[in-house]
């Protein structure tokens, strides 16, 4: 399979920060959007973009929350938002739309992870519609306001390598493992990057998915203290223990490098890591070949939009 993806000689790396990825980036006059960019590295995501002049939009299941967690932020601007339920990024998309203010990046950082077994919408298994159908939804819904140039950055995981598309049983209607199911929905997010870049090229609009890191975030707040020690992720105490965590700042920099990089101008439909471009391997580091598949993507996208009605590219 030919593959754009090689390293491009960055410069940059897994040390590197979200601020030091913009350092002598003006982005004054530009607008993003950052879904969970209240928490974790979506907050720390929020603040860099902040500090170098952009407006960020941030959409929120807890808007209270969200305004809390993003006080004395200028230029940052919250609004309601469940990804996982499709009438609520409807009405979402409809207020930005009658707002008609375009966006210059949208960053897909929200997400959930080896959450129990929990069924929303028609019966859709949680991880795969919040992780995936909600962003889906939500881009295409916004497509209109996406403004040449623009980018949209889909934060997947080094868990895509726990699993395909399970197309024989994409909704765990026959046993439920919750670290496929998470696996599973970041080879989604993959496989929807490649194809956005493959329909959105054409007027202006790039996509790129990235593994950001290992980082402490509330997204573990599924995986027990006991899980968490036996995964070598902390210790007894609840202290990082393992020498691949990042830092918040740090987990930040690739979706913030995605989103702006001078670097990546001409580019698309690649997966990133540690703020370079990544190689497809068979196994550990880079991404699995399953993943950036273009015969895949086509399908997942055809099968997206079956379930969520949404199609703003064309197929």
């Amino acid at each position: 399979m030919s593959t754009p993806q090689h390293a491009i000689g960055s410069g940059f790396g897994a040390a590197t920060t979200a601020a030091e990825v913009l350092d002598g980036i003006d982005l004054t006059g530009k607008r993003v959007l950052v879904t969970g960019g209240y928490s974790g590295i979506g907050l720390e995501t929020t603040r860099a973009l902040a500090a170098a002049g952009a407006n960020v939009v941030v959409p929120a299941r807890r808007p209270a929350t969200a305004k809390e967690a993003l006080a004395g932020i200028d230029g940052v601007e919250t609004d309601g938002l469940d990804l996982a339920d499709l009438d609520s990024v409807e009405a979402f998309a409809d207020r930005r739309l009658a707002a008609g203010e375009g966006f210059d990046a949208v960053i897909d950082s929200a997400g959930v992870m080896a959450s129990p077994e929990t069924r929303v919408g028609p019966g859709w298994e949680l991880q795969f519609a919040t992780n995936h159908l909600g962003h889906f939804a939500l881009v295409n819904r916004l497509a209109p306001l996406l403004n040449e140039g623009a980018r949209v950055v889909a934060v997947s995981s080094g868990g895509h390598r726990r699993s395909p598309i399970r197309w024989d049983d994409p909704h765990f209607e026959r046993g439920y493992d919750r670290w496929e199911a998470y696996g599973q929905s970041k080879t989604a997010n993959v496989l929807f990057a490649v194809h956005l870049d493959r329909l959105g090229k054409e007027r202006g609009v790039r996509a790129f998915a990235l593994h950001p890191g290992g980082i402490l975030t509330p997204l573990q707040r599924h995986v027990s203290h006991e899980d968490q020690v036996a995964l070598g992720w902390i210790d007894e105490d609840g202290n990082a223990v393992a020498d691949w965590l990042k830092t918040p700042e740090q987990g930040a920099a690739t979706q913030t490098w995605a989103a702006f990089s001078p670097q990546l101008e001409g580019m698309g439909g690649v997966y990133l890591v540690d703020c370079e471009v990544a190689e497809v391997t068979e196994d550990g580091g880079g991404v699995a070949p399953y993943a950036v598949d273009p015969e895949e993507a086509a399908l997942l996208w055809d099968f997206s939009v079956e379930l969520t009605g949404v199609d703003g590219f064309g197929r």
